[in-house]
């Protein structure tokens, strides 16, 4: 039997915990994070899971600590595994476990190395994304590929609906490619790392909105920031806006100011080029649809404040 530690968080990392105890891993230690307070909780619990199977779980702030290392070196793991883990685990633990440690990526490197690469490829505008799982080297998510699972992106999808794909991507990956790997006979492959880049995190202020790009970016931005990430934002007759959903469209009746307005009782708004439908946004942080708006103020062309 083999045995394994296991870094996790997230969806991701309840799913593939589930898949190596599916193959009867023998997982002698979880490391996981707290939940932070700050941050809205809408994903499963790694931590739940582990004390279902009573596997001991810690939660160190930093992994790569002293004692943390020598615990993981006494258990002499075959593997470690990262799922979803958001610390970087450096040359001394990843050189502990007899047959390699590896991560699951959310993105089909060498593409979106990096973090929230969900959220990146739909800004960009991908039709594709998946899950990677690859051995781990001291620089972020350049190991070789063991196992990749694509997923589309339909145009409308958001963030957490890719997630979710992406999710099933890195559990159907694992299970797939996980037989050869506990025997030995994985096959990984170079990445090639000129066909991808690296993107850095994002903050609630990279949701503001830039009008004067294109109702198609515009809405790339929307999906990939909807709730539950805190959603792209505009101002508007003065107040905070949420723009929460829209849909691309032809509107013959647009003009080239980048404004906000309500016309049988739809919500649009013109962008540097093209036209969106609001489906559902917020104004100082009240939620409201197009026939409220339009009571209250109106169905007269509102620019946006920014």
């Amino acid at each position: 039997m083999s045995r394994a530690v296991v870094f996790a968080y997230h969806n991701v990392g309840v799913r593939c915990l589930n898949v190596l105890l599916a193959h009867g891993v023998d997982v002698a230690l979880v490391v996981t994070h707290r939940d932070n307070p700050k941050e809205t909780i809408w994903f499963d619990s790694v931590a739940e899971l582990a004390a279902l199977h009573d596997i001991p779980t810690i939660t160190p702030d930093n992994p790569n600590v002293p004692e943390v290392v020598a615990r993981i070196r006494a258990l002499q793991p075959d593997f470690i595994f990262s799922f979803y883990y958001r610390e970087m685990l450096k040359r001394e633990l990843l050189e502990i476990p007899r047959q390699g440690a590896l991560n699951m990526h959310g993105s089909l490197l060498p593409k979106y190395r990096g973090r929230v690469p969900v959220n990146w490829a739909i800004i960009h505008g991908e039709t594709v994304t998946g899950s990677t799982l690859h051995y781990m080297t001291e620089k972020p998510d350049n190991g070789d590929i063991v196992a990749q699972q694509s997923v589309p992106i339909l145009p409308n999808d958001t963030a957490l609906q890719v997630f979710q794909k992406v999710t099933v991507a890195a559990e159907m990956a694992l299970n797939a490619c996980l037989p050869n790997l506990l025997a030995g006979r994985a096959q990984a492959v170079k990445q090639d790392l000129s066909k991808g880049g690296y993107f850095g995190g994002r903050k609630a202020e990279d949701g503001v909105i830039d009008w004067s790009r294109s109702a198609q970016e515009i809405h790339n931005l929307v999906r990939a920031v909807a709730p539950p990430y805190p959603g792209a934002t505009t101002q508007l007759i003065g107040r905070p806006m949420r723009i929460l959903q829209t849909l691309v469209i032809k509107d013959p009746a647009a003009d080239d100011k980048k404004t906000f307005y309500v016309r049988d009782g739809k919500a649009y708004a013109t962008c540097g080029q093209g036209v969106l439908r609001v489906v559902r946004f917020e104004l100082g942080g009240i939620a409201m649809n197009a026939a409220e708006f339009a009571a209250r103020f109106g169905t007269q062309r509102f620019e946006f404040n920014c």
